[in-house]
């Protein structure tokens, strides 16, 4: 998602476990941003992200990765919650925060692709995306290419947002 910033972007370090505390995905976010970048001296960017379906009043939201312990588990809840509901619609909510080295915030975004759940999982893929259905792609998030999902994906959505911005006050 990077790509057209000219950066040297690596991993957060193995091992490396900020507990999430925020209330929102912004709050995450700049949470994790500052916390790598006092700890490992450098320019961070880190983001948070999950599904709210408004049948379930948002849920499962921030909560999203700890919805069920794995993926199959997190669906297969996702679906017994909703039945057999015809108000299925959804969004991925992502923010992103930039960190300088000394863990001020120096930019952030949200971004949100919405869609709807299915009744089953159509695809390969991780976390929700097997029944995250996006109209507009005729495809779940699972099927998406890549240059799709960087288009109309809620995280790509967020990190456009503040691309330009970065490479100005990053200096390139």
């Amino acid at each position: 998602m990077l790509a057209p910033v000219a950066l040297d972007v690596q991993q957060q370090p193995k091992g490396l476990e900020i507990e999430e505390t925020g209330s929102t995905y912004l709050e995450n976010a700049r949470l994790k941003a500052s916390e790598v970048a006092l700890l490992c001296g450098n320019w961070a960017l880190a983001d948070d992200s999950g599904l709210e379906v408004d049948a379930l009043g948002g849920a499962p939201g921030i909560f999203s990765a700890r919805y069920a312990p794995s993926d199959k588990e997190r669906i297969d809840r996702l679906l017994h919650e909703l039945k057999q509901s015809l108000y299925r619609s959804a969004g991925f909510h992502s923010a992103v925060a930039l960190s300088d080295p000394s863990g001020t915030i120096r930019l952030e975004a949200e971004g949100l692709c919405r869609g709807e759940i299915l009744i089953a999982p159509r695809g390969d893929g991780f976390g929700y995306d097997p029944v995250f259905w996006i109209k507009e792609a005729n495809s779940t998030y699972a099927q998406l290419p890549a240059h799709q999902k960087m288009k109309l994906g809620s995280r790509g959505k967020a990190i456009r947002a503040i691309a330009t911005e970065m490479g100005s006050l990053m200096g390139f």
